[in-house]
């Protein structure tokens, strides 16, 4: 049975989240992994003239893009992150949107070179209902791109996860955890030509990999 998301609820946890994450200091940087300066950068994406993040979060990713010509676009669940993602990146040419994604991707006809998310909504979102809007979304050839942590041996499927500590206000949200190939045949079924996921080991013996995955549009 899909997970029941409150909407309002998960919006006040990720406004939380922003006044926590978001530095002002922060300069434009892209990587796939929770590791500085480890695993693979934008060349993941190709070489796309228009690129949609979505779950943009601290907007350093989108803001990198967009430095280097690309045309880019940030969606994002939190007002609070999305108003100071605007005031600092929209000098870059980055252009961010504060929406629900499932109700953007839905709303909105244009199409995108590149779509991806780094620990952003494709963790949160169900991907049964994300993955065939983003196909939409995508021009012919185009790479939708994912990463975030691999699932926990034997927890597959919608999982709650409470955000912000266990004694505070009960604020949680739902991520999706799967092996790499269910990844894959998910995104095939949902009309992807090409579908590879992998995880990426840590820099560090022992310590948490980073789940990668890359799909490319007919």
């Amino acid at each position: 049975m899909p997970a029941h998301h409150d909407i309002a609820a998960e919006t006040e946890l990720w406004d939380t989240y922003a006044g926590s994450a978001f530095k002002d200091d922060a300069e434009p940087a892209f990587c796939w992994t929770q590791y500085a300066g480890h695993g693979p950068g934008p060349e993941v994406l190709g070489e796309p003239g228009s690129a949609l993040e979505i779950g943009s979060g601290t907007g350093r990713a989108l803001a990198y893009l967009a430095q280097r010509g690309v045309v880019t676009r940030g969606v994002d669940l939190s007002p609070v992150m999305v108003k100071k993602t605007t005031a600092k990146w929209a000098a870059d040419g980055a252009q961010f949107v504060c929406a629900e994604v499932l109700e953007h991707l839905r709303g909105h006809e244009e199409t995108y070179d590149a779509v991806y998310s780094i620990f952003g909504a494709a963790w949160f979102t169900d991907p049964g209902r994300l993955f065939p809007l983003v196909r939409q979304r995508l021009a012919p050839g185009g790479v939708f791109a994912f990463s975030q942590p691999p699932a926990i041996p034997g927890a597959y499927g919608p999982q709650g996860m409470y955000k912000g500590g266990f004694a505070g206000k009960a604020m949680f949200t739902y991520r999706y955890s799967y092996r790499p190939a269910v990844w894959e045949r998910l995104l095939t079924r949902a009309g992807f030509a090409t579908a590879e996921a992998q995880v990426l080991d840590a820099p560090l013996p022992g310590h948490i990999g980073t789940l990668l995955v890359r799909a490319v549009a007919p």
